[in-house]
């Protein structure tokens, strides 16, 4: 507090020079280089009462406006490309639109692989790929399901995703 009453005074000292100085090179300009002297007296005024509060009251912490602002830092170690997984899966449990064109492309680029693995072709749809994937994984990635006609309605679900996964996990085995 000392230090910006110093500071504050010197620049005071500075603005009462700077007045005389304008004074004796502009006389005819008197209220206007008053105005600059009082307004500059009023700043330094203001500076020196909201310091002196601030240490006398120091916030009781964080404000509700600076709170509401702050933005979730996400989980360390977290891989985009598993938040993104994550949120299609979420959506496409709810919604038959973003089951099909989010979720399925992964679904069926999953079991490519996967039946690649045991020789088998999805997109041939023989016996054995069927019997592999099971009917529920067998409609969501076979090659000519058509999209949803309502694009609202609801997905298979948590429940849904997880037997999906679970049988393209047993696929490798």
């Amino acid at each position: 507090m000392r230090k910006v009453l110093i500071d504050s005074m010197a620049v005071a000292g500075l603005a009462t020079v700077a007045l005389f100085i304008a004074r004796a090179l502009a006389p005819g300009r008197r209220e206007l280089e008053l105005d600059i002297y009082a307004l500059t007296l009023g700043g330094l005024a203001v500076l020196c009462a909201v310091t002196w509060l601030r240490r006398a009251l120091p916030p009781a912490g964080d404000s509700a406006l600076q709170r509401a602002l702050e933005r979730p830092r996400p989980a360390r170690g977290q891989l985009p490309e598993l938040a993104r997984l994550e949120r299609e899966l979420y959506i496409g449990a709810a919604q038959s639109f973003d089951l099909h064109y989010r979720v399925r492309p992964l679904l069926r680029e999953i079991a490519l692989a996967r039946l690649a693995e045991g020789g088998l072709r999805l997109d041939s749809g023989g016996d054995a790929v069927r019997e592999s994937l099971g009917d529920e994984l067998w409609e969501l990635v076979r090659p000519d399901r058509e999209p949803p006609l309502d694009r609202h309605g609801g997905g298979i679900g948590f429940g849904g995703i997880e037997r999906v996964v679970a049988r393209l996990e047993g696929l490798s085995r």
